[in-house]
């Protein structure tokens, strides 16, 4: 949930000076050259069930112009998962008779996932058993495709000892308030940071411990990188629902697949500050974050105003609304 500052009202003021511009489509663009994502989540285990939480991210990123979303999702759920966003295609994780599946299978799953994506999305829905966690801990590893974590994703990573030494992978972490707790205490770092004080400040020092980004979701929520740091002005508190962290999750995951240039071409370019961005490609995974946070909260702002009400958004409302919100941000 990325609830932005509920105590102002939808305003329909432009996007901050201080955001990006996105560049336009271009004319011959096709599905194959728009980026794709794959997200990994859902369970089955143990008797319960989650499908709808990685549906819904896929549905964000192909609501935020992805061209192509796989869902990774375990064998028996996959058929619900493909029905629920119909525009996916599908990867089973193969599963025993009571919906677990191996950690080998897992990372062997994993590494074809990364091998016909450009950006990976970990978490939603996946729960935390010992396959889930392998799966986790193969996509941190990885050093080829940028990584969005969420959810159970980070409940899963937080569960490995010494998470920290095996997060190499160009990630964007995204914890709401209970598993940034989870995160600080797995690292053995002092309380909260400070979190019921200063959120910009808690989440800044835990993406300088991590060397990632990571995105602070809840009011008014807080993208560092941990030498910068950036609040989302927008938002509305009828985002404070079920679902709409999972949307967030594949918006950021079809922003970085269109907007961030492949891992090693951005290396360079922050090397060499003289080396230009690709126009098509202007962004790093900070402004990626920083950009899709804003047009899920201004997609929120928009619902309200549309309906007139205080609550009552469903996460499919919100998907929905995310095309609207991406065009503001067009140059």
């Amino acid at each position: 949930m990325s609830a932005g500052n509920p105590t102002h009202p939808p305003t329909g003021a432009p996007p901050p000076n201080d955001l990006p511009r996105l560049p336009r489509r271009a004319p011959d663009a096709h599905k194959g050259t728009a980026g794709t994502v794959a997200v990994v989540g859902g369970s089955c285990a143990r008797g319960v069930r989650m499908v709808g939480a990685p549906a819904l991210s896929a549905l964000g990123a192909l609501r935020a112009g992805a061209g192509l979303v796989r869902l990774v999702m375990p064998a028996p759920i996959l058929n619900a998962g493909l029905t629920l966003c119909a525009g996916a295609t599908g990867l089973e994780l193969p599963c025993g008779h009571d919906g677990e599946y191996a950690p080998h299978v897992a990372a062997e799953v994993i590494d074809r996932a990364v091998a016909a994506c450009t950006c990976l999305a970990v978490g939603p829905g996946l729960g935390v058993t010992d396959g889930s966690r392998a799966a986790v801990l193969r996509a941190a590893q990885q050093e080829d495709r940028p990584l969005v974590l969420d959810a159970d994703g980070l409940n899963a990573l937080a569960s490995v000892p010494e998470f920290a030494r095996d997060l190499r992978a160009a990630a964007v972490l995204t914890p709401h308030p209970g598993e940034f707790r989870t995160l600080v205490a797995a690292m053995g770092m002092k309380g909260d940071l400070g979190l019921n004080g200063s959120r910009d400040r808690a989440c800044e020092q835990l993406a300088q411990r991590l060397g990632r980004i990571v995105v602070l979701k809840g009011r008014g929520t807080v993208v560092s990188d941990g030498l910068r740091t950036w609040t989302c002005p927008a938002g509305h508190p009828c985002l404070a629902t079920a679902g709409t962290g999972d949307v967030l999750t594949g918006v950021l995951a079809a922003v970085i697949s269109q907007f961030v240039p492949p891992l090693e071409r951005l290396m360079l370019r922050s090397r060499f500050a003289q080396m230009p961005a690709d126009p098509a490609r202007p962004l790093d995974l900070f402004d990626a974050a920083r950009v899709a946070v804003w047009a899920h909260a201004r997609a929120g702002e928009m619902w309200a105003a549309q309906s007139g009400a205080q609550a009552g958004l469903l996460a499919t409302d919100l998907a929905g609304l995310i095309p609207r919100a991406i065009e503001e941000l067009r140059a």
